[in-house]
């Protein structure tokens, strides 16, 4: 190959690096689900993501393999309470023994900035469940107060989007009747303790449930004419924002006014069965490509424009083992050999994880520039 013709690709590949870096150093981060049997060892994420310059993870648990791996990186952790931990915790007692097994151990060495204490509590299956998430929440929180680890580690929950009895239009967002007596103290919690309220974006459920009078424009953040709020004017191109302000103005209806909303999850399935529409590998690279640039104009949404976007992408791996339809097991970028699912638009966004017997992760995006430049200067 002539010097000439490797210029080209060496610009385009220190250009995308550049946008890479940027890009997942503005509030993006991705969940690490680990419900499957044929996931890499944690030591082989901890390589892939390094070279893909993604400093935040999100655990569903507190897996001491995960916490391990990444000691001594620059990876700040979210860490989860399980769900049917719940009623235990609520015990104070409990609450302490949980956090001095599962965080203390790990501090020294690992960043884990934030607990979430269950996920998808309210409006889930369990009927059982809430009554014990405010409880188990503030034992949570004064065990840290013990602990003297309530300044470096937060504590709150994720959230589903079915929490709302209205979402649009954004300006009348409202929480369900049945649960704002759920909800109120956790407000109340938010706003004391100064954490973020999580919640759960999806969406693609949105366009599968109703193809007809969904645009895919509008949830995939491509051009479209947006919708109108007609008691603000202001319009919204894109669903996922629509649906932020909606749980912002569900909030504010309670009174509660300066709590951060925070997007725990979002994503788009590669693969799905034959009635959820819309779940192809084409889609979902359209959203997690537009998903990322409108990261980039570090911008916030229409009702609230000057508090800054924070997500965490839903999943890193596609997870064979997860009940349900065909979707709920490909949402992962990557497949569990270590190949992307899909690419970003460009296929430096998402490098292969190579495996080798040292436990390593192969060529980096910047090793191979590193490469391409040596290989340019004997040529």
């Amino acid at each position: 190959m002539a010097a000439a013709a490797v210029v080209p690709t060496l610009i385009l590949l220190l250009t995308l690096t550049g946008l890479f870096v940027e890009t997942y150093t503005l509030g993006v981060g991705i969940n690490y689900g680990q419900i499957a049997n044929n996931l890499p060892p944690p030591s082989h994420v901890s390589s892939l993501l390094k070279s893909l310059n993604i400093s935040r993870v999100k655990l569903y648990d507190a897996d001491p393999k995960v916490l391990g791996s990444f000691a001594n990186s620059d990876v700040e952790f979210i860490i989860g309470l399980g769900n049917e931990y719940l009623p235990r915790i609520q015990d104070p007692e409990q609450a302490q023994i949980w956090i001095q097994q599962n965080v203390q151990p790990y501090l020294s060495q690992t960043k884990i900035t934030c607990i979430t204490v269950g996920n998808e509590i309210l409006g889930g299956q369990d009927s059982n469940l809430p009554q014990y998430l405010y409880p188990a929440m503030r034992s949570m929180y004064q065990a840290l107060v013990n602990l003297g680890l309530n300044k470096q580690v937060f504590i709150t929950t994720a959230h589903s989007l079915q929490i709302l009895a209205t979402s649009f239009p954004p300006s009348q967002g409202a929480f369900r009747e049945d649960l704002v007596q759920f909800i109120q103290p956790i407000l109340s919690f938010h706003a004391q303790t100064n954490s973020p309220f999580l919640i759960n974006v999806y969406p693609y459920f949105a366009y599968k449930n109703d193809p007809n009078n969904v645009r895919l424009e509008y949830v995939l953040f491509e051009p479209n004419s947006g919708a109108v709020d007609p008691n603000t004017g202001l319009n919204y191109d894109n669903m996922l924002y629509a649906q932020m302000d909606a749980v912002y103005s569900a909030i504010r209806a309670l009174n509660y006014g300066g709590i951060q909303v925070q997007i725990s999850e979002t994503g788009w399935p590669s693969k799905g069965d034959e009635n959820e529409f819309g779940a192809t590998v084409e889609n979902a690279g359209i959203y997690h490509k537009n998903l990322i640039q409108r990261m980039q104009k570090r911008e916030g949404t229409p009702a609230n424009p000057e508090q800054p976007i924070d997500i965490y992408v839903f999943a890193l791996f596609n997870e064979n083992l997860k009940p349900g339809p065909t979707s709920e097991r490909n949402y992962g970028l990557y497949y569990p050999d270590g190949s992307p699912v899909y690419n970003l638009g460009v296929r430096s966004y998402l490098p292969r994880m190579q495996f080798s017997a040292s436990g390593k992760n192969g060529l980096s995006l910047f090793n191979l520039l590193f490469l391409l430049i040596g290989f340019l200067i004997i040529v």
